[in-house]
């Protein structure tokens, strides 16, 4: 390969699309941009490079649509950034689900294809959407190679301990019925960025990664020991539209009482739950403007979503008998201090201390939010999942 890679990174989240094309191994990036709100009204498109900056809102009904803007912007003969679709040597796809199938970055085949669908029903809000994403890179893109990078494959190193289930041996042992973890890429390349940038020789650190979707990991010297997501991204934090933990026997109750169908119950707790059932708004900045207009919903929403951040915080404190630096990322980690205060304030009896005037402050870059007195490091670190995509991908073709 040539000394310079083009690499175009496609990251589809659940109501997402962010995009970066990236020049390798200078890790120069040429471009980047963010389909925001896929499915709603009005769709927010950004798009920036050295030729030009914008945002604008259309209505874009799902990731397929959302993906040909992305490419029609790259080919634009006034502002984008190349003239043909050759000129892109790797689309680097973030794929969220893929089992114990994939413990590393894969090139792209027809099986790696099947497998991503194999575990669409375990993501149902990412796999479809990853995989659409491959298959119409191949079409638009025939030259490039396709790389994915797994959610999954950070969390490897969970030990069995914390990622079986109490149920039959045999479920796990034959259909691999486990915690796998998710957002990998996200925790991996945060947790790396406090460890260099605290200069910490060993480590104990949360990692907290807000967005539409919400999880949290507990990293010991850079490996994943517990992760808040189990066998599918479901469970775990309150998030935009799925419930995160509940009682399971409420499914049993919803089925066998109130005469939910199970398809029906499975739409319910992922596309219908969390703060849009609180609420009737699944984005946080719209929830956090309800709040502050004294909608009660919306107040009540926000204290239980960090409140179950919270109790987390405390069983990974637990888990790693003790924590160097609590980090915050995310759409909603790194821009919401009002979620952060919530989380963060009457946690002194962990030496937790934040900075109310630091936590207002938002810098794009890693910036402190601890007082003086905190013996834990508080952190917000813009996390750059495509960037940890384009190094993967990279070295992949390298090897």
């Amino acid at each position: 390969m040539s000394k310079n890679v083009k690499i175009l990174i496609l990251n589809s989240g659940s109501s997402s699309i962010k995009y970066q094309v990236i020049n390798m191994p200078s890790e120069q990036l040429v471009c980047k941009g963010i389909i925001e709100r896929i499915g709603q009204e009005s769709s927010i498109i950004e798009y920036e490079s050295e030729k030009a900056k914008f945002k604008t809102s259309e209505s874009i009904p799902d990731h397929k649509i959302g993906l040909h803007k992305i490419v029609d912007k790259l080919l634009d003969p006034d502002y984008g950034i190349i003239k043909r679709t050759e000129e892109i040597d790797i689309v680097g796809h973030r794929v969220v689900h893929g089992g114990n199938s994939f413990s590393d970055t894969s090139i792209i085949t027809d099986q790696v294809k099947q497998q991503i669908e194999q575990y669409a029903s375990l993501a149902p809000l990412h796999n479809p959407h990853n995989l659409s994403g491959i298959n119409l890179a191949e079409e638009l893109f025939p030259l490039s190679k396709q790389v994915a990078v797994f959610d999954t494959a950070f969390h490897q190193t969970i030990p069995t301990k914390a990622k079986k289930y109490a149920i039959p041996n045999e479920l796990y042992e034959k259909h691999g019925i486990q915690v796998y973890g998710f957002h990998g890429t996200s925790h991996k390349y945060v947790s790396e960025q406090a460890i260099k940038y605290l200069k910490l020789k060993s480590s104990k650190i949360i990692s907290v990664h807000l967005g539409n979707g919400c999880s949290m990991t507990a990293v010991v010297n850079g490996k994943s020991v517990d992760h808040s997501f189990g066998f599918a991204p479901t469970n775990g934090l309150i998030m935009g539209t799925r419930s995160g933990d509940i009682d399971h026997s409420i499914i049993f109750y919803l089925t066998e009482t109130l005469g939910y169908k199970s398809k029906e119950v499975n739409d319910l707790l992922i596309n219908k739950s969390g703060m849009l059932g609180l609420t009737g708004h699944s984005d946080l900045r719209d929830i956090q403007a309800g709040a502050i207009a004294g909608k009660e919903d919306c107040i009540l929403a926000l204290q239980m979503n960090a409140y179950r951040i919270r109790k987390y915080i405390g069983s990974y404190i637990a888990a790693m008998n003790g924590v160097d630096a609590i980090v915050f990322t995310g759409g909603i980690g790194e821009n919401s201090s009002v979620l952060r205060k919530l989380v963060l304030e009457d946690m002194a009896f962990f030496g937790i201390h934040m900075d109310e005037n630091k936590n207002k402050l938002n810098t794009g870059k890693i910036q402190e939010i601890d007082a003086s007195l905190s013996k834990v490091a508080l952190l917000v670190v813009p996390t750059n999942e495509e960037l940890e995509i384009a190094r993967q991908a990279f070295l992949k073709f390298e090897k």
